[in-house]
């Protein structure tokens, strides 16, 4: 698989995760409420899932995105250098996602670099894994994080600690964006 770029990777571990369940494109369909011909085009490397849609199939899949993004990587070393770490890119909302530490599996914490452009929103229907502790530490602009009805609005040196839970949403400063890290640690 090594020869396949990171959104074809993708793609094939999509699908790999499907099979191995026994599922049809159907089946996944209803699980996660992506139509069967999204779910066929992204399994195909038509298309790349945007943020929202993978964290459907992460949730469907009971896996953190991080973690199955770590999976399509080509190895896991102990050192991961600045030009080594994964980069995934979801242009239809502007979120670029940096996995610093990429998950690895004797380690329970892995952290991200989230990055949004001015004024992009970025909402999940359901958090990948229920429960998940997640701590975000704002570095640079505005950034708005809202869980049911409770919302926090981030400025620079902020750290928002909390368990995920329900539907969530990212917003960023509309001039400014916003640029964090995102500390996920496993039950």
């Amino acid at each position: 698989m090594s020869e396949l770029n990171t959104e074809q990777r993708l793609a094939v571990r999509l699908s790999e995760l499907r099979l191995q369940r026994g599922w049809s494109l159907d089946d996944l369909a209803v699980a996660t409420g992506i139509s069967r011909a999204s779910l066929s085009r992204i399994e195909r490397s038509e298309t790349s899932p945007t943020a929202a849609l993978l964290n459907r199939l992460c949730a469907a899949y009971g896996l953190t995105m991080s973690r199955l993004l770590s999976e399509v990587e080509e190895d896991s070393a102990l050192l991961v250098r600045a030009d080594q770490q994964p980069v995934w890119q979801d242009t239809a909302s502007g979120f670029i996602r940096r996995n610093v530490s990429p998950p690895a599996l004797h380690f329970r914490c892995e952290v991200v670099e989230g990055k949004l452009q001015p004024g992009a929103r970025i909402d999940y229907d359901i958090p990948p894994v229920q429960g998940l502790e997640q701590h975000i530490w704002l570095q640079a602009g505005g950034l708005t994080i809202m869980m049911g009805m409770q919302h926090w609005t981030l400025q620079p040196g902020d750290c928002l600690r909390f368990h995920l839970t329900g539907k969530s949403a990212f917003e960023a400063h509309l001039t400014d964006g916003a640029r964090y890290l995102l500390v996920v640690a496993k039950p």
